[in-house]
């Protein structure tokens, strides 16, 4: 499905983001935009503070699948954000590791390469699980594909679409808390 990442692959890519940013912020304060480079740094504190919470959700294979995914060449650009700083239940990690990256490949293949493709996660808690919020915008080029990936049943997860259409798709994932005693 995707690549399995080793520590000195992680590392090398995570330097090069940072490079990537100080280089950023270098460049605007020698043109003297300051401004600018306070917002570059306000955006990478923002992007830290996520990739903390992401961290903190004690789910490790779906965390790493969001933290690596735009290191590779795909149709589209992830973002994601976690609207509650933990989840207070267990939630099945291999089973919403393997629907997300599933659904990543799937709509990776039906969207139009070298487009303006972007898809928006973003993470809340609910009373007996935890809710997903995928919206895509971009060019979907089979939607045939992705509603057949979407309609079919998944175990222990709710998908409700809300919209598909040329343009756009937006989708909630339900995933409930693990019962007690049950790994």
């Amino acid at each position: 499905m995707e690549k399995d990442w080793n520590i000195i692959e992680v590392l090398r890519h995570a330097r090069h983001d940072w490079l990537n940013k100080i280089q950023l912020i270098k460049g605007n304060l020698s043109l003297n935009k300051v401004e600018r480079a306070k917002e570059i740094i306000d955006e990478i504190v923002v992007e830290a503070q996520q990739e903390a919470k992401l961290s903190n959700l004690n789910l490790p294979q779906f965390a790493s699948l969001l933290f690596t995914y735009n290191w590779e060449n795909h149709s589209f650009q992830l973002e994601y954000e976690v609207l509650d700083d933990t989840i207070a239940g267990k939630l099945d990690d291999g089973i919403l590791f393997e629907w997300t990256g599933s659904f990543f490949a799937c709509l990776d293949s039906s969207v139009k390469a070298y487009q303006d493709n972007h898809l928006s996660v973003s993470i809340s808690q609910e009373k007996e699980g935890a809710r997903f919020f995928f919206d895509f915008s971009g060019i979907i080029t089979n939607m045939d594909r992705l509603e057949s990936f979407l309609n079919k049943e998944h175990d222990n997860i709710i998908v409700s679409v809300q919209e598909i259409a040329e343009q756009e798709l937006a989708l909630e994932l339900f995933v409930p808390f693990i019962a007690d005693g049950r790994e």
